[in-house]
């Protein structure tokens, strides 16, 4: 496993060299992969405590991305890559399950971009991730991580376009250093979570928390968690801690909002039944 810490003085010191936004840049098509090992029980208990997943010994549909996330930033804080790493900022992500995953699994990990897109407010990577089972393709994902400069784009229709609000469920506080302690469990110390001080070196007032921890969260009230086998979720708007935020959810989707705006949107797609193997579906985004 990549020593993260290695990585983030790395990071530090690579991003104001590279310029966002450069001219015919690409995304290197370098992969990073992880053999297959046990995962380690300690980091997943903490992990599922703070996401409020239960400790079930099924895996939850978002810790493959925790796993993965060191040789991301592996591959983003290399000379190569285009983007400066610090400041990035987690736009929506796409995760399927082929089959039920275990905390035994010892899962095989490979991580590469899939390119590079104009975005209106800079310039953004997607991020594939995917774990293989004995050679099976048990799980994957996709992220959208977004880059921001000046564009000169013009706001869309649709950029303003309302989400239709869902039945409250619950209402969660959070506190001031919720950043801080997701990042020790995760181990994603970006500094746009940790302190008002470094958040506000990229344009943030406070801290706002993990893109990743508010889809974790949301998936873990769900009635039947470990049985959601796809989720699709966007981050229309960053939540800055502390907090107090509201969880809403139907049968069409699920939401985090507070203080007048949504910050999460996302919808689901549950197993059917019992699964053995690569589910069959091949429906689209979910």
């Amino acid at each position: 496993m990549p020593n993260l810490n290695v990585t983030l003085v790395r990071a530090a010191v690579t991003s104001p060299f590279k310029r966002a936004g450069r001219p015919g840049a690409t995304a290197p098509g370098d992969r990073a992969v992880l053999p297959a090992a046990p995962i380690a029980p300690g980091p997943l208990a903490s992990y599922s405590r703070i996401c409020g997943f239960s400790e079930s010994g099924t895996l939850p549909l978002t810790y493959p991305h925790v796993l993965g996330f060191p040789l991301a930033m592996r591959l983003m804080t290399a000379r190569r890559f285009p983007l400066p790493v610090v400041g990035l900022v987690h736009t929506w992500i796409e995760i399927t399950r082929h089959r039920a995953l275990h905390s035994t699994d010892p899962l095989e990990l490979t991580v590469y971009a899939d390119g590079l897109a104009p975005h209106r407010r800079g310039t953004e990577v997607t991020m594939v991730t995917e774990a293989r089972l004995a050679g099976e393709l048990v799980w994957e994902s996709r992220s959208g991580y977004l880059s921001r400069h000046a564009t000169g784009a013009a706001p869309t229709a649709g950029d303003a376009a309302p989400a239709v609000e869902l039945p409250a469920v619950a209402e969660w506080r959070l506190p001031g250093d919720l950043g801080r302690r997701y990042g020790a469990a995760s181990g994603d110390r970006n500094p746009i979570h940790l302190y008002p001080l470094t958040a506000r070196l990229f344009g943030f007032p406070r801290a706002i928390a993990h893109g990743m921890w508010t889809v974790a969260r949301c998936l873990a009230e769900a009635p039947q968690p470990h049985e959601i086998r796809r989720v699709r979720a966007d981050f229309r708007a960053p939540v800055l801690l502390p907090a107090t935020v509201t969880y809403a959810a139907d049968s069409t989707g699920f939401q985090l909002r507070g203080a007048g705006r949504i910050h999460l949107t996302g919808t689901t797609l549950s197993a059917p039944g019992p699964q053995t193997g690569p589910a069959a579906a091949t429906d689209g985004r979910s």
